[in-house]
């Protein structure tokens, strides 16, 4: 969705629920003091460690929260399947936009969630507006979402299974060169490199279906993973922006991944 389309959803009857995803990686307390210097007008906070993720572990740094514990978010955020969602952030959708949309639509179901392409520049850029943050007023809403566990794979099946590995981090991370977050540098054997930031053009807005689909790896099955199964997703959108089949998100990612030993790591320039 564009700003301008935002704006103009925005000023209708039915506007829709607009969920700020600002995040900053180590910094847990970023989103919502960004949220609160200025958002989207009506938007609430969506916070990636607490409302978009389990707490960190054994299945990494960024794992899916339980079902319950995500139905409680989408209920206290007054979300129902009749009521649209935008989501956004201010890095083009990956940090944690992406995360958001994923999963609300390709997770917990629901049939009408967009991503403000361009997130807050955009919107600066069309002439909007960045009230302060204050309280969520939003009357609970009761949707107990029906959740779709085909959408992500475990580590086993990441290990067992013949699928595509896509790799969303950067070409440096993913050869193992730099590891400025995990104790273990390297990729998934066999995995190709599909950074994020290439999904968008300067403008931080993403790149034509057209361009997208010349681009993404393709393969019959596809997993996507990064660090964390955060900017994973970002993938995974630009996947449904290209019109093509969606990859399964593996959650845990390489923060999972390197905890057993038995696991083998590939560093070095991406399968051929």
């Amino acid at each position: 969705m564009s700003a301008a389309q935002l704006a103009e959803a925005l000023r209708s009857a039915r506007p829709p629920r607009v969920l700020d995803c600002r995040a900053r990686l180590g910094e847990p307390d970023a989103g919502r003091r960004l949220w609160q210097a200025g958002h989207v007008p009506g938007s609430l906070h969506l916070d990636l460690d607490r409302d978009l993720a389990g707490a960190p572990g054994e299945g990494g740094r960024h794992p899916l929260p339980t079902r319950e514990a995500f139905t409680a978010v989408l209920q206290r955020l007054g979300i129902t399947p009749e009521l649209p969602v935008v989501v956004y952030d201010d890095m083009g959708g990956q940090l944690a936009a992406a995360r958001a949309w994923w999963m609300l639509a390709c997770w917990a179901g629901h049939p009408d969630v967009r991503v403000l392409d361009g997130g807050l520049r955009a919107w600066q850029a069309h002439g909007g507006e960045l009230p302060l943050g204050s309280k969520n007023t939003t009357a609970p809403s009761a949707w107990r979402p029906r959740f779709a566990e085909t959408a992500w794979v475990d580590a086993d099946r990441v290990f067992s299974g013949r699928e595509l590995k896509v790799d969303a981090r950067s070409p440096e991370r993913f050869r193992g060169e730099v590891e400025p977050i995990d104790p273990v540098a390297g990729h998934i054997p066999g995995a190709r490199c599909r950074p994020s930031a290439a999904n968008l053009d300067e403008d931080g807005r993403f790149k034509s279906p057209a361009t997208l689909d010349a681009e993404l790896p393709e393969a019959a099955e596809i997993i996507a993973y990064c660090g964390s199964g955060v900017t994973a997703c970002h993938n995974i959108l630009a996947y449904a922006v290209a019109g093509r089949p969606l990859p399964r998100l593996y959650p845990g990612s390489w923060s999972e991944w390197i905890r057993d030993p038995a696991r083998p790591v590939a560093r070095g320039d991406q399968a051929k």
